[in-house]
């Protein structure tokens, strides 16, 4: 059995779950979210949900984890929400916004004007002497790593001086050079 799909997910404080024609419906603070599902059997009792399958074919249980960690990825999005930093690594590399406009300058002839989908907030920090910071937050994960692995497309990461846009926290793999 799927150790994922087997685990409960609590409910927390402020956050109503319904379920009705095969879409199960997550409400909070931040927002709201949908999600379809097909080949599971999900019970809410006492504030945990707990999803069962009916069968052990492969794709029922392929499916039992997916849709708990769906599931629990909705229910944390609603309730606190999720973030995404990038970090730009090179000379000259700056980052602003002007409310749903993310402005980079990243070394190219122009600078990339990129609008970003309104459940996403975007915020820019500058500080001089370390580099510039792109704080993504919204309630929905997959929305929010869709746009920094978008941002991030813009000007990866090379591996012989560092210089891209990078996750923060991210380990890149350098390269030595020529070697004289």
């Amino acid at each position: 059995m799927s150790r994922i799909g087997k685990s409960p997910i609590t409910v927390p404080e402020g956050v109503t779950v319904e379920i009705k024609d095969n879409v199960i419906t997550a409400k909070g603070k931040l927002g709201e979210l949908t999600q379809p599902y097909s080949d599971v059997d999900i019970t809410i009792e006492d504030g945990t949900i707990t999803l069962t399958r009916s069968s052990e074919r492969k794709d029922q249980r392929a499916k039992h984890g997916l849709y708990r960690a769906l599931i629990a990825n909705m229910i944390e999005g609603v309730s606190k929400g999720w973030t995404k930093e990038l970090e730009l690594v090179g000379v000259g590399y700056r980052a602003s916004n002007q409310g749903q406009k993310l402005d980079l300058a990243i070394g190219f002839s122009h600078n990339i004007v990129m609008d970003i989908a309104p459940e996403v907030k975007v915020e820019t920090i500058s500080e001089k002497g370390k580099n510039p910071i792109v704080k993504l937050t919204s309630f929905d994960k997959q929305l929010v790593g869709q746009v920094a692995a978008k941002i991030r497309g813009f000007r990866k990461p090379e591996p012989y001086k560092g210089k891209g846009i990078k996750f923060v926290g991210e380990e890149i793999r350098r390269k030595a050079g020529k070697s004289a």
